[in-house]
């Protein structure tokens, strides 16, 4: 049986979009065409590919299994075609998954969705909930442009640092901590709360205090930022967290900053993404604007 390779493309936006009336409409052709490829899709791999449950229709097990590798090819192809064009960013239609820190994404991610929308209409953002970095997301093309605080150890794995952070305490308004200068005892004396996805009680924090022969007692390991955030404004408890990253999302909550009493490492804050786009064009400008959009946060406020 002779494949016809415009499958691939079909059975890619199938799978993305989960409907045949949804991948018709990413592809630009009719319903009854698109249907006509899952057809023969189905005939060439003897799998129903999409099965209906209720009004929605769901991929079965072996789609699952080869969505990730079904999109990498397509976007392989889409390079290897395309990358003597000019980029038309009004005509340009992609999906970019964006899998970014929480906090990254409640201080600049309205700021990107709006520059990428107003420049280029057709491209959509998937922002999800991140699950835990893993840079084999990276390699399958289940994610093309992550933050990380730290650089890859993989060498097909391409980064860009965009910003270093300092470190802030935040606190409710009327704390104990804020009414005297704070010291590193009275600091460390607190009950603090972590901000981490595996629930970890222990971070860098702790080994600085150590460095002073102190410990301090954590009380609950946070998921996010916002959910740290909210606990510290509704308790006693203690975060200490990068400032421009939660700048905005502090001074919503009303919390107030301190500087840590002792001498703590700077966050930085890479974009990380996997070397098969280091000449897509399309993947260039949205990095390149996500740049620019994460180093505004930066930026002193200009004196009025």
């Amino acid at each position: 049986m002779q494949l016809d390779l415009n499958l691939l493309t079909a059975l890619d936006a199938l799978l993305e979009e989960g409907s045949v009336a949804g991948a018709a409409a990413r592809l630009h052709v009719t319903a009854p065409a698109m249907s006509r490829s899952l057809g023969r899709i189905r005939k060439a791999t003897g799998d129903q590919i999409l099965v209906r449950t209720g009004r929605s229709m769901v991929p079965t097990t072996r789609a699952l299994a080869m969505r990730a590798q079904v999109h990498v090819l397509v976007q392989q192809a889409h390079h290897l075609l395309s990358a003597q064009q000019e980029l038309d960013l009004a005509a340009l239609d992609r999906v970019f998954t964006l899998r970014w820190h929480d906090a990254l994404t409640a201080a600049c991610g309205t700021a990107l969705i709006t520059a990428v929308h107003r420049r280029a209409p057709g491209v959509r953002l998937r922002l999800p909930a991140e699950p835990g970095s893993d840079d084999a997301e990276l390699r399958r093309g289940e994610v093309d442009l992550e933050s990380s605080s730290g650089a890859p150890a993989l060498p097909d794995i391409r980064h860009r640092l965009v910003g270093t952070d300092r470190l802030v305490v935040a606190v409710r308004p009327g704390h104990p901590l804020t009414e005297e200068p704070l010291s590193i005892e009275r600091y460390a004396s607190a009950e603090h709360l972590t901000v981490s996805r595996r629930g970890s009680l222990h971070d860098p924090i702790d080994d600085a205090l150590a460095t002073h022969g102190l410990t301090r007692h954590v009380v609950a390991a946070g998921p996010t930022t916002a959910f740290a955030l909210q606990l510290a404004r509704d308790t006693d408890l203690v975060v200490t967290l990068p400032d421009a990253v939660t700048r905005t999302t502090r001074e919503r909550l009303g919390l107030t900053t301190l500087t840590p009493p002792l001498p703590l490492p700077d966050a930085p804050l890479h974009l990380r993404w996997h070397q098969r786009h280091d000449d897509d064009r399309a993947h260039t400008w949205l990095r390149d604007l996500a740049t620019t959009t994460i180093r505004a946060l930066f930026t002193p406020p200009t004196e009025p």
